[in-house]
């Protein structure tokens, strides 16, 4: 993507990003024109405008005032209002995605209209025209009466566009559609003043129904372009009618009150009952039930909720009332969350999409240089000047920028929005062209291949302590570790009840382990390696390590003074992953588990799920280097969940994040799973693919549809109509094409 960039950098922190809507956009390039526009802007440091969407996302500093930009979009001759985002106001995804819908409805209806004030004027036109030849002179007047209106009339957007443009130095396509338009309304009444009392041959001269038929079929082609528009915007709309409008407010004298979802504010006491859905993100703090949460886990069975448990926005309750403070209202749920993720995706831009661009700026101005000078050829080669008239015609009216403009953000609209349906969040459209050509993923063990949820299997002492002691002395040490490993040592010394001391001068260090101080003795628990730098490992000790290894098991070493113990520690694999990484190797993706552990544990997962390359023993620090190391082959995508995996998801070519990971790895993927289900790894490749591919399809029937047909319009092969027709067509199958993507389901390889 290549956007121009002012010569100030500012700094990130003082950059924000502002949402703008624009009117008057009718090819691409006038994308093209308010992008400029816009990064001409003193403060802006870029802006992406969708042509499909008909927004702009700004991204400039905070100190500069919105409606500066509001000017340099009205400055390039658009209208634009801001899309404003507050947070507190509500569901501003689901506001907005119904505010399109109702405007859209409103577009619709004026749309129809017309085309039906069009169609009953031209209807007689073309009638007369065919049926009634030679016709009497008073006939002809009649077709001027019934002409004019439905070309300036019905067709008057192409004008009053055309004409706001050319005030700004600039050209549209409806430049295109009202000079070919004009032209054969002037040209019919030139030859209707100027043969007057001559009916034969004011008949053989006049082309208002040309005009008006043209005028109908653009009309067509955009109305049927809207309609199609309008389905793009499904998948938002779906995922926001998953939260009801209003939810039951418990008040702190007891009572309740059905309160609309904009008015919900945080800490609010919300009461759900069987059946209803829950209405924001919150915490229980009363009552017991089953929650469906298939819509963010994509598992079916219904998962207990009780007092302290978390519950998502749009979930289900399934049996029993409960009470919930909210914690996360409007925009802020995570329902709202992933309805702007796919917003801000589906306004984005593919790389692909320069090419078009860059023959959208000059596109239109050399139409026109097409059609004057097939008028010129016409008159110089003796064919007549009339001919020529109505060969340019046809090439003004043929030409059609708007497939060219459509034909990468409806594709990535569609693409992004059925993603979401599926559970796979899409940065942006940079995102989804680079998992398009993945050819290597690196998979991280814990958490993604495995279930992340390892539980303690041994304790083998050796000292004077018995297990219970060697076990609180461990926990202790791993108490303040997020670790998953150190959170399995921890549950099973509270699942025992265990006494955990207090522990000093905790530090953790980086892949190899942790140490403190317990009543003034060193405490270590870590790798083998690292304990014996800080101690004798005596014998006994390494051969029940190296036994508990040869077990595919992941193993620890205790040492606190004369005491040691080994501790192991072993995890489940997933239930789908064996299946994605089949999934992966029939698309053609090498998959490559990459994990901290010792080479026996990772090769005891890696042979259960048939990875047949594994990197073991990588410290997390190191991972970006092994990412590095494998894309000098090609592509390489990273899966983890967590912040030691944030580093390598930012080198990789594209990061993916499980849905069920922290917050830092999911902010620097480019591809969020929303469920914890590894199958979707090589499903949103697929989609990336099928989406890149329809990108491909929409472009090459674009150039290649203006590539063949303008030259057949020049030499007269295509009358004027028809060349109206087949441009309204260009543009709706281009969407038509896009829309194909709703019915992908990536099951399959």
């Amino acid at each position: 993507m290549k956007n121009s960039q002012p010569a100030h950098i500012h700094d990130q922190e003082q950059i924000v990003e502002t949402a703008i809507s624009i009117k008057g956009m009718t090819c691409a390039s006038c994308v093209r024109r308010v992008e400029n526009a816009l990064v001409k802007t003193g403060g802006v440091e870029s802006a992406v405008v969708n042509f499909a969407t008909h927004h702009a996302t700004v991204r400039h500093d905070i100190a500069l005032e919105k409606t500066q930009l509001l000017d340099a979009v009205e400055g390039a001759g658009y209208t634009a209002k801001l899309v404003e985002n507050d947070p507190h106001s509500g569901h501003s995804a689901s506001e907005h995605a119904e505010h399109l819908r109702v405007e859209s409805e409103g577009e619709l209806a004026k749309m129809r209209a017309n085309l039906w004030i069009s169609g009953l004027l031209t209807a007689p036109l073309v009638l007369v025209s065919m049926f009634w030849h030679p016709r009497a002179e008073w006939a002809n007047w009649g077709l001027l009466l019934l002409g004019t209106p439905a070309i300036f009339w019905c067709g008057r957007q192409f004008y009053t566009v055309a004409a706001k443009a050319l005030r700004h130095g600039n050209t549209t396509m409806d430049t295109l559609v009202a000079m070919g338009t004009g032209a054969a309304w002037i040209y019919s009444t030139y030859s209707l003043i100027a043969h007057r009392g001559h009916s034969h041959m004011q008949s053989e001269h006049i082309y208002y129904e040309t005009g008006a038929v043209i005028v109908l079929l653009v009309l067509l082609g955009r109305y049927l372009e809207a309609r199609a528009k309008s389905r793009m915007s499904d998948s938002i709309r779906k995922l926001m009618d998953l939260a009801p409008k209003e939810a039951s407010v418990v008040n702190p004298d007891g009572s309740e009150q059905k309160m609309p979802l904009t008015q919900v504010l945080q800490d609010m006491i919300i009461r759900v009952r069987p059946g209803e859905r829950v209405p924001v993100d919150g915490i229980v703090t009363e009552g017991e039930s089953f929650v469906d949460e298939s819509m963010v886990t994509g598992e079916p069975v219904p998962v207990s909720k009780k007092r302290g448990d978390s519950v998502t926005g749009g979930t289900v309750n399934d049996q029993g009332s409960f009470l919930f403070r909210a914690t996360h209202v409007g925009s802020e749920t995570m329902l709202a969350q992933i309805a702007s993720m796919v917003q801000r995706a589906q306004g984005s831009r593919a790389p692909l999409q320069g090419l078009a661009d860059k023959v959208s700026s000059v596109f239109v101005p050399t139409v026109i240089g097409i059609a004057v000078l097939t008028v010129l050829v016409y008159a110089v080669s003796g064919r007549g000047v009339e001919p020529g008239i109505l060969a340019a015609v046809a090439v003004l009216v043929i030409a059609c920028p708007c497939a060219l403009g459509l034909a990468t953000p409806t594709a990535l609209m569609v693409g992004t929005g059925r993603g979401a349906e599926l559970g796979i969040l899409v940065k942006d459209g940079e995102a989804l062209e680079r998992a398009g050509s993945i050819k290597t993923v690196l998979l991280d063990k814990t958490g993604t291949i495995t279930q992340g949820k390892p539980h303690l299997t041994d304790i083998v002492i050796s000292g004077t302590w018995g297990d219970q002691e060697a076990l609180a002395v461990a926990a202790a040490l791993e108490s303040q570790s997020e670790h998953p490993i150190a959170r399995a040592v921890v549950k099973k010394a509270k699942d025992l009840a265990l006494a955990i001391p207090q522990l000093e001068n905790f530090e953790a260090i980086r892949g190899k382990g942790v140490k403190g101080t317990l009543s003034g003795e060193m405490a270590v628990i870590g790798k083998l390696s690292w304990v014996a730098e800080l101690a004798t490992i005596p014998e006994d000790v390494r051969q029940t390590f190296e036994e508990l290894e040869s077990m595919g098991k992941t193993v620890f070493v205790l040492q606190t003074g004369v005491n040691y113990a080994v501790l192991a520690v072993s995890d489940v694999v997933g239930d789908y992953s064996a299946e994605a990484i089949q999934l992966l190797k029939q698309i053609g993706v090498e998959p490559v588990m990459v994990t901290g552990d010792n080479l026996r544990a990772a090769a005891a997962v890696a042979n259960q799920v048939g990875v047949e390359r594994v990197e073991a023993q990588v410290l997390p620090q190191d991972k970006a280097e092994f990412v590095r190391k494998y894309q000098v082959a090609g592509r390489v995508g990273m899966v983890g969940d967590g912040i030691n995996d944030a580093p390598a998801l930012a080198q990789a070519d594209l990061g993916i994040a499980m849905g069920q990971g922290t917050d830092v790895a999911m902010e620097t993927a480019g591809v969020t799973l929303l469920r914890s289900d590894l199958r979707g790894v090589a499903q949103s490749i697929r989609l990336a693919r099928a989406t890149l591919s329809t990108i491909k399809w929409n472009l090459f029937w674009a150039f290649v549809y203006n590539v063949v047909m303008i030259p057949l319009a020049a030499l007269g092969l295509l009358s004027p109509m028809l060349a109206a027709g087949a441009m309204a067509f260009s543009s709706v199958s281009v969407i038509l094409n896009s829309l194909r993507l709703r019915s992908f389901d990536g099951r399959t390889a």
